[in-house]
This record gives structure tokens, C-alpha cells and sequence, in this order.
């Protein structure tokens, strides 16, 4: 739960200003990353190219990438080019996890815009994701062929782990902090953790620092999910480009839910009525979690 005095559009604007900042040291690396991102996504058959275009031109915070380029500069004076090219690999495949998400989620909207699964259908955004994902791997296997590209194919099997424990959890109601930890660690703090990775070893660094730097991703990557998973409850969508209780709807249990129910063991047969689509059961479970205090709010 978030402290009482930070709330998550408090939160979220602290964040997105730090952000600011950071993406201001890399300006020259960013452009750069951003004009490679644009080549992948049209570098492939129509229209599985238009769906990945379409995702990327809805804009992004660009963490991941930030994040390889962050890692490399505190080894080095300037960012080295094979830095430059893991950070579009790490935003490639988020963007692939994005698009492979809103099919198995039935997502709607993505950024703020209509999801490509619905402009084109889900095979389409499926085979895009694929895309960008073959783009990463060959641009990882181009400029870091060895521990790089390895950790790559590990973290990749954790980011399939976390999404089908995830999954999993659709049919068979699992309403513990262990299992929705094991979701974030998988689904969100692997790729930053290989992200930071990426960019230690790009620049050289030592095996503690390397491992030090992964440490610091996962657990970077674990607070930008609880962040995201408050705002799903308590944000404000003209700011986050998310409409309110997606998470829910999508049958997702969250860290706010999971709080509300430890507080209110019968919350769970709202819950339960709620993912069988029982849209008033939602709408007092809604109200349950803000009044909880697990959404910060």
C-alpha cells in the first residue's frame, strides 16, 4: 500500500518528472533509439508492420531503454554504441509483450488508443509481436552474441512463466501475495533486470556490478508495476492514458484487490460474482478497494 500522503497521481507526477530529467541526459541516445524503433516496426510484411507501428506511435515512457543506457553511463563516460542498440532491443521486446498481451487480456485500449488486435485482429497483433521480437534477437545476437544474448533467452522464458501463472489464475482464484509477486517478478522486473544487465556488461563492468545493476532493475521494475497497478484504481486517465479498473475487468488480481480482500475476507464472493461478469458485484468491489486504502487513496 502506498503511504498515506503519497497518493498515485502524486506519485505518478514525481516519477514522471525524475523521468524528464533522465530522458534529458540521453537526448542525443534516445533520438537514436527512437529512429531505430521506427525502422523495426516497418521492417516486416503488411499488416502485421502496421500493427507495430500503430503500438509505437502511441508513444511510451521508454523505461527500458532509459534504464540499459543509465546502467552503461555509470561505467563509463559516454554510452557506447552496443548500449544504444540493447536499449532498442529492450524496448522491442516490451513492445512484442504489449501486443501478445492484449490478445490474451481481450484488450481494448493501449496508450490511450484503440489496440491493434482490435484494428486488425488478433492473429495480426500476435504475428506482430512475433516481429518485433525476432527484430530484438537479432539485433541482441549482432552486438552481444554471448552472456547477453543468453540472459535474453532467460528472460524471455520468465516473461511466458509469468503470463501463464497469470493465466492460470482466470480459472482457479488465487488470492496470495507469493503468487501475484511471482506474476510481477516474471512479467515486469525480469526485462528491467535484464535491461540494467544489458547495459552493465555493455559498458564493461565487473560481475558484482553486473549483478548489482540486475538487482537494482528487478526491483525497479517491481515498484513501477505497484505504481501501475494503484493507478488502475486511483489514476487520473487523462494522465495515464488507462481507463479506470481495467486490471479487474480483466480478471487480474492486483496488489490493491489483494489488500481489500485481506481486510475483507468476504470481498471474495464479490470477487468471485465480478469475474463472472456480474457488473454490479464490480462496481462494489470497486468501491471496497478505493474505501480500503490498498490504491493509496
Amino acid at each position: 500500500m502506498l503511504h498515506a500522503t503519497a497518493t498515485p497521481e502524486r506519485t505518478g507526477a514525481q516519477a514522471a518528472a525524475r523521468l524528464g530529467e533522465v530522458v534529458a541526459l540521453f537526448g542525443a541516445d534516445m533520438t537514436f533509439v527512437e529512429a531505430e524503433l521506427g525502422k523495426h516496426v516497418r521492417d516486416g510484411l503488411e499488416p502485421a508492420s502496421h500493427a507495430a507501428a500503430h503500438l509505437l506511435g502511441a508513444g511510451g515512457k521508454r523505461v527500458r531503454p532509459l534504464l540499459v543506457l543509465l546502467s552503461s553511463a555509470c561505467f563509463t563516460g559516454r554510452v557506447p554504441q552496443v548500449a544504444r542498440d540493447l536499449a532498442v532491443s529492450a524496448e522491442l521486446v516490451h513492445l512484442a509483450t504489449l501486443l501478445h498481451d492484449d490478445v490474451v487480456d481481450d484488450g481494448m485500449e493501449r496508450r490511450g488508443q484503440t489496440t491493434s488486435r482490435r484494428l486488425w485482429g488478433n492473429a495480426v497483433s500476435v504475428l506482430a509481436g512475433d516481429l518485433l521480437l525476432t527484430h530484438a534477437l537479432e539485433r541482441t545476437a549482432q552486438v552481444a552474441p554471448g552472456e547477453t544474448l543468453a540472459d535474453l533467452f532467460k528472460t524471455l522464458r520468465a516473461l511466458v512463466d509469468g503470463e501463464v501463472v497469470q493465466l492460470r489464475g482466470r480459472t482457479k482464484l488465487d488470492v496470495t501475495e507469493a503468487t501475484y509477486f511471482q506474476i510481477v517478478n516474471d512479467k515486469t522486473a525480469s526485462l528491467f533486470a535484464w535491461a540494467a544487465r544489458a547495459g552493465a556488461r555493455a559498458a564493461g563492468a565487473p560481475s558484482d556490478s553486473i549483478a548489482a545493476l540486475g538487482e537494482f532493475g528487478a526491483r525497479l521494475g517491481i515498484s513501477f508495476q505497484l505504481i501501475d497497478d494503484a493507478l488502475d484504481y486511483a489514476g487520473d486517465t487523462a494522465h495515464t492514458g488507462k481507463s479506470l479498473y481495467g486490471d479487474l475487468r480483466e480478471g487480474k488480481l492486483t496488489l490493491p484487490l489483494l489488500c481489500a480482500i485481506e481486510r475483507d475476507p468476504s470481498l471474495r464472493s464479490l470477487l468471485e460474482a465480478a469475474r463472472e461478469g456480474d457488473e454490479v458485484s464490480a462496481a462494489r468491489l470497486v468501491v471496497s478497494v478505493r474505501e480500503s486504502g490498498g490504491a493509496g487513496v
